[in-house]
């Protein structure tokens, strides 16, 4: 199942995790081991965000693909169902 995950982090701590020199090093493990199909990072609505595309097998890896996020960078985050142009074409074709 493809899922944007989109991760709200919180400003406080994002701060405290640049002045330490820990957030690179956190986002790098993270991306190592989820293994995005893509990656986007930016502010949205003022506040650090990233912004990640991800093939999740099995539903039951909904917690460890979000926990960093939470426990490490208290963030917001958001699992969002996903398809890519061959996805949709696929699913348009089963609509006839």
């Amino acid at each position: 199942m493809r899922v944007m995950l989109k991760a709200t982090l919180d400003t406080e701590k994002s701060n405290e995790l640049i002045r330490s020199g820990k957030l690179p090093e956190l986002m790098k493990e993270t991306l190592e081991r989820l293994h995005p199909e893509a990656a986007y990072f930016g502010p949205l609505g003022g506040r650090r965000t990233c912004l990640l595309v991800l093939d999740l097998q099995d539903s039951s890896q909904i917690p460890p693909t979000g926990e960093p996020f939470f426990s490490e960078m208290h963030a917001e985050v958001e699992m969002t169902p996903v398809m890519n142009a061959e996805d949709l074409r696929k699913g348009l074709s089963e609509l006839r």
